[in-house]
This record gives structure tokens, C-alpha cells and sequence, in this order.
């Protein structure tokens, strides 16, 4: 092996002591969230009825470039921050690849993922502002375990609206939320006048992010003392994420290694959000410069399928509306193994940059994103999760280009957290019982084509 370690760890000290916002860095802000009544854009009082009030702040900053990272958050992320930067010196033997791949690990810590990063802060404030408690949705169960955690490390009460078909494949997930004192509700479900309405109209669905969401909001603004809190796809959570990304160029810039290539799985796009965003930022000054790729399901394919326009960001249409890459509020993905990648919609900072031609994005199928899961778990150690699986099937691919055309690329990927919970869709690859649905343009057309008329 080289002289660059296997693992590189950073000390307390060099931890990022503020978060970044590579908004401020965009010459194409996203486009504002439009009130669903009047389509005019959303204020921060109207934001404020669900949302709590610093992350409201937070979500409508596009000017300031950093965020100082509250001492109580700071303090808890020493928990489990720095997390390591790993050169995958196994896998590169394996492909026989000239490229060097590193990825960032975010799955050491208990929720099993990159979400605490951001669900401790949610929760910090709204501690701070004196809620009692909040209501979110989760699609694998990453989030609402991270959730769980931070609201009961602050003593908050947590609502979650588990997505049916996770809730169901996934019982252990939902029982580490529990332990952690959060309340779970399989989506859609007959608590709520929105979950009502989309059983009657869809009596057999598996649910969708969508769903769940809608229920969230609804419980949230029907609740004295609760806010709504999101995992992914807002802007207040791209900025809490930016950590990984942060930490990574920190970490990489020690050695003197700048990637080629930076890699993240893509649902709504939280992990990949913050993985490029001070890379991006470099990009957008003009200082340096890489290739971006977002991976996301070919069942679910927002980007590489997807409209770039204003919808809904629940299928309830009680949300706002966002400008971002959707496949419509209604559309219905199938009930593929990578859950936390089922949202019909991709972040508005990353849809702008899409558009933008400043990053690519790819789909894979289920099937081959497990295969390279599981030569990723036999050769580097760590079973990861499907969702990061996506990153992982993108990297390899990269790296046999390199080992096609002998360049000696340096790539870097997300893997955003650990398979543990996710043993039913192992044993559905292992069974050879998988199955690759792909939605067809009929399908896809015919929830586009529903999308909200916004002038």
C-alpha cells in the first residue's frame, strides 16, 4: 500500500465549526417555495406555521455563505465526528483499476446513517424554541431513527409516519424508533383526513415518501406545540449536511489529494447535497474543478426522467410547492429495497444545479446496484446500505473506465450508512427473487401530466 492510510481520521480540533451554504455561491438561486392556495411565494411566517422558526431562517437564506454550528450541536456530533474518510485500497485490487477510490463513511454512529447529522440540529432548535414535540415521515427508516434519537437526547416527543411497505420489511428499524421513546405509524393510515383520502383512492398502495409527508404536515399543523421536520430535499438540510462534504475536503486536502469524480446515491437529495457542496462551491468560483454524479433508482428516476417544474412536495398537496426534477406528486414507485430513495421530487438546490449542466445524474436497477453491494461488502468489510449501493454501482463503474483507458483517476463517493436493517432485501438478492421495475413513459406521463399550472 502507499503511503496515503487506510483510514484518514481527523482530530476534534479540525472539525468545521460552521455549516456551508452553497447557495450563496450560485448565480441561479432555486426558485422560492409558492404557497399551494395563492402560488405566491411563501413567507416566513407562513413557513413559520410549520416549520420551526431558525430553520425558517435557514431554508430562506441565499446570501450568506456559512452558518455557525451551535456549541450544544457541535458537542453532540463528537459522538460520532469526525466520521473517516476510507481509501478502498481492497476494492481497487479487486476491479484491478488504476482510479484511487475513497468514500466517506456515514453509518458509524447507532441511527446507522448520515441523517443524525441533520436531525440533531432540527431538534436543537426546536428544543430552543420551546416545542413540545415534532412529526416527520421516513422512508427506510434511516431518518426516523436518527430523529428518534436526537429528539430523545433533547426529551422531545417524536411522531413518525413510516412508509407501509418499509414499516413492513423493516420491524427492527421501527423498534429501535421506539426504543429511542418515538411514536411509528405505517403510511398511508387512517390517523389522518390526507392518509384517509389516499387509502380510499389507492386501498392497496405500499405508500410513498409523499404520502407520509402529508401525514407529517397534517399531524404537525393539527398539533398545539409541534413543528414538521424534514430529512431531506429542504434547503435547511442541505446546509446541515454540508458537514460530510466539509470534512471530506479537509480530510482529503491533508494528503494533497484533490477527486475527479464525486459520487451520491440521489432520493432527495440530502447525502449527495452535502458531499459536493464546498466542491461545488469551488466550482461555482471558478477555483476548481470536478465532475458531480447523482445516482438515484431506475424505478424512481426524478432526474434522469423527470420534468424540472413547480409540484407539490407531498401527495396530499398540503405542502408547498417546490421548483425541482419530479416525476409528479401522484406518481407511486414501485416497492423497490433502496427506500430512502423513493421520493418523487430531488432537492431544489440540486435540481437548479442539474439544469444547470453543473452535475450529471445516472440510474441504475435494483438488481445491479445489489450485485456491486455485495462485492463491496466481501472485499472492503462493511455491508452497506441500498441507498448508498447506488454510489457504490457508480463507482465501480467509473473505475473500470479508468481501467479501460488506463487514467488514474481519484474518486470519491458517499456511503451514507450500513445495510444491517435491510436484511429482507439481502435475502431477496441472495434468493435471487429480485425484481427490476422500471415505470414506462405512460406511467410516467400520466402523473406529469397532472403537474400544477404555474405561470
Amino acid at each position: 500500500m502507499s503511503e496515503i492510510p487506510y483510514k484518514i481520521y481527523l482530530n476534534e480540533k479540525e472539525m468545521p465549526k460552521a455549516w456551508y451554504n452553497v447557495r450563496a455561491d450560485m448565480k441561479n438561486k432555486p426558485a422560492p417555495l409558492l404557497n399551494p392556495q395563492t402560488l405566491k411565494p411563501m413567507t416566513a411566517d407562513e413557513l413559520e406555521a410549520v416549520f420551526c422558526s431558525e430553520l425558517v431562517n435557514q431554508e430562506l437564506d441565499n446570501t450568506n455563505a456559512y452558518t455557525e454550528i451551535p456549541a450544544e450541536i457541535l458537542d453532540f456530533y463528537k459522538m460520532y465526528r469526525p466520521s473517516p474518510l476510507i481509501r478502498a485500497y481492497f476494492l481497487e485490487n479487486e476491479l484491478k483499476t488504476p482510479a484511487k477510490i475513497y468514500y466517506k463513511f456515514e453509518g458509524n454512529n447507532t441511527s446507522g446513517s448520515h441523517k443524525l447529522n441533520s436531525a440533531i440540529a432540527q431538534a436543537y432548535y426546536a428544543k430552543k424554541q420551546g416545542l413540545k414535540g415534532v412529526t416527520t415521515e421516513t422512508g427506510a427508516g434511516q431518518w426516523g431513527t436518527a430523529l428518534s434519537m436526537a429528539c430523545g437526547f433533547f426529551g422531545l416527543d417524536c411522531r413518525v409516519y413510516m412508509v407501509k411497505c418499509s414499516y413492513e420489511q423493516k420491524p427492527f428499524r421501527r423498534e429501535v424508533m421506539r426504543t429511542y421513546g418515538a411514536s411509528v405509524t405505517p403510511s398511508p393510515s387512517d390517523t389522518t383526513q390526507v392518509g384517509r383520502k389516499i387509502l380510499a383512492e389507492h386501498p392497496n398502495t405500499s405508500g410513498s415518501l409523499g404520502c407520509a409527508i402529508s401525514e407529517a404536515v397534517e399531524a404537525a399543523i393539527n398539533t398545539d406545540g409541534y413543528r414538521y421536520v424534514l430529512g431531506s430535499v429542504l434547503n435547511q438540510v442541505m446546509l446541515h449536511q454540508s458537514v460530510i462534504g466539509l470534512e471530506s475536503k479537509i480530510a482529503l486536502e491533508k494528503y494533497g489529494i484533490k477527486p475527479d469524480i464525486i459520487i451520491g446515491c440521489a432520493g432527495g437529495g440530502s447525502n449527495l447535497g452535502g458531499l459536493i457542496a464546498p466542491f461545488m462551491g469551488e466550482k461555482l468560483r471558478g477555483e476548481a474543478d470536478y465532475r458531480f454524479i447523482a445516482v438515484e433508482p431506475a424505478s424512481c428516476p426524478s432526474l434522469t426522467r423527470g420534468k424540472f417544474a413547480y409540484d407539490y412536495c407531498d401527495t396530499g398537496m398540503v405542502c408547498p410547492l417546490s421548483k425541482m426534477y419530479t416525476l409528479g406528486a401522484e406518481f407511486m414507485p414501485s416497492a423497490n429495497h433502496a427506500g430512502g430513495l423513493r421520493y418523487h421530487g430531488m432537492s431544489p438546490i440540486l435540481s437548479q444545479l442539474y439544469h444547470d449542466n453543473l452535475m450529471e445524474a445516472v440510474s441504475a436497477d435494483q438488481t445491479s446496484v445489489f450485485e456491486a453491494a455485495v462485492k463491496f461488502a466481501r472485499v472492503e468489510g462493511t455491508l452497506p446500505a441500498p441507498e448508498s449501493s447506488h454510489a457504490i454501482k457508480a463507482a465501480i463503474d467509473e473505475a473500470l473506465k479508468c481501467k479501460e483507458t488506463g487514467e488514474a483517476k481519484t474518486i470519491l463517493f458517499g456511503l451514507t450508512g450500513t445495510g444491517y436493517f435491510d436484511m429482507y432485501a439481502y435475502q431477496k438478492y441472495n434468493d435471487r427473487q429480485m425484481t427490476d421495475y422500471i415505470p414506462t413513459d405512460a406511467e410516467l406521463q400520466e402523473s406529469l401530466s397532472r403537474l400544477p399550472k404555474v405561470d
